[in-house]
């Protein structure tokens, strides 16, 4: 596999440094074959002496990944792959972000846009996370939908913050600036969106430049939380409300008033507040 086998994302190499775009437009929703793409990639460069630090940031300013494709409540069957290949005891979801939050390498969000849901959680995975002030916002929209998180969040969350700032992100559902993340602890820092680029441009050079085993120590000593109990409660808790009528009413309302589409997404919890009422 090369760097150009992939149709949605746009890889770059430069000095121990691999920068991936994100390329789905409109909104770079969290489809089937992106997934599939960032799942091969990940899989394809965890043993690559040449890539230290994965850079992610998205083609299109004003969305990161959107959330997941609602239009999947209608292809259930499009996960079937997913669920085969995925760990004992992890969702499709999960085992996305879990294969993220593994990575041998250094893993970095450069977020500029919206990240919402599924998009959310996938931020949530990675080692670092810099955002630009002013332009950035992430949501764990779920509640909206009549959901929870079923792609992490739920315990991500509850890794990086206060119990009680975590219920406020899955159940107030509300799209959290920059600063707030920050302050929260979602994200490492908010950044003027001017300083952006070139903040995460040296970091990830810096990174890269150290001796050989650094990187490999560092994660080891400070080795991710342990989640797996977790993520069996936030299945059931997801799976269990997905089934309801409210679920399905709420996600194909929301896709008929323009969910996935840029002016939806835009307003999206003011959208789906209002189908919710």
């Amino acid at each position: 596999m090369t760097d150009t086998d992939f149709s949605r994302l746009l890889i770059s190499r430069a000095g121990g440094v691999v920068t991936v775009t994100i390329d789905n437009p409109p909104v770079n929703v969290l489809d089937v074959p992106l997934m599939s793409e960032i799942c091969r990639f990940l899989i394809a460069v965890r043993d690559d002496a040449d890539a230290r630090v994965l850079v992610f940031q998205s083609a299109d300013p004003e969305f990161f990944i959107a959330h997941v494709d609602m239009t999947l409540i209608d292809e259930p069957q499009a996960f079937d792959e997913f669920i085969l290949e995925a760990p004992e005891g992890l969702n499709p979801f999960q085992a996305f972000g879990e294969l993220l939050r593994e990575q041998p390498q250094v893993t970095i969000v450069k977020l500029a846009g919206f990240a919402r849901g599924g998009g959310a959680e996938f931020v949530a995975a990675a080692d670092m996370v810099f955002a630009a002030d002013g332009q950035a916002g992430l949501a764990q929209c779920e509640a909206l939908m009549g959901i929870t998180p079923g792609g992490g969040a739920t315990q991500y969350l509850a890794d990086r913050m206060t119990r009680g700032r975590a219920l406020e992100a899955i159940l107030g559902a509300d799209l959290v600036d920059a600063a707030t993340a920050e302050r929260y602890g979602w994200i490492n820092r908010a950044l003027p969106a001017a300083e952006l680029d070139d903040f995460v441009e040296r970091l990830a050079r810096n990174i890269a430049a150290l001796p050989d085993g650094v990187i490999a120590a560092a994660k080891k000593a400070i080795p991710a939380t342990d989640l797996r109990q977790g993520f069996v409660r936030e299945h059931n808790a997801w799976a269990g409300l997905f089934e309801r009528p409210a679920a399905e009413k709420l996600i194909r309302g929301g896709l008929r008033a323009g969910a996935q589409t840029k002016d939806g997404e835009r307003a999206l919890e003011d959208l789906m507040r209002g189908l919710a009422v």
